[in-house]
């Protein structure tokens, strides 16, 4: 994941817009838009910036294949299916753990319906066996 990508997923777990984004970092609706679209290149003293507002430390937007939603410390943890090393700001935000929460719901309803596909597969070939 890009950095710009990196900023936009974080700006939607918390459920904002660019314009409240814009707004924290005092500037322009259109400069920050530019910034997740990736059309700017984004200095550091800027992506300092967005990673405090977001509560993260800035290298996790760097660390490519790496989610940004990490814990301190040694443990590992999995959010969506990666298991990533800790690059996250202080413990479990109440963001991250709803959204680890969602993640885990998710991998559930897949695991389900990957069940239910096997099971009607099965009475499909069952009924086409019947049917010759």
């Amino acid at each position: 994941m890009e950095v710009h990508e990196k900023i936009k997923f974080l700006r939607l777990t918390k459920d904002w817009s660019q314009e409240d984004v814009a707004m924290k970092l005092e500037m322009s609706p259109n400069g920050y838009g530019s910034i997740e679209r990736g059309e700017t290149d984004v200095n550091l003293s800027r992506l300092k910036q967005i990673a405090q507002l977001f509560g993260v430390v800035p290298s996790s937007l760097f660390d490519d294949g790496q989610n940004v939603f990490n814990f301190n410390g040694n443990a590992q943890n999995s959010v969506c299916g990666q298991n990533n090393q800790s690059h996250f700001m202080g413990s479990c935000s109440p963001e991250y753990l709803q959204l680890q929460s969602e993640c885990e719901k998710q991998h559930a309803l897949n695991e389900q319906q990957a069940q239910e596909v096997l099971y009607l597969r099965g009475l499909v070939d069952s009924f086409l066996k019947k049917e010759t």
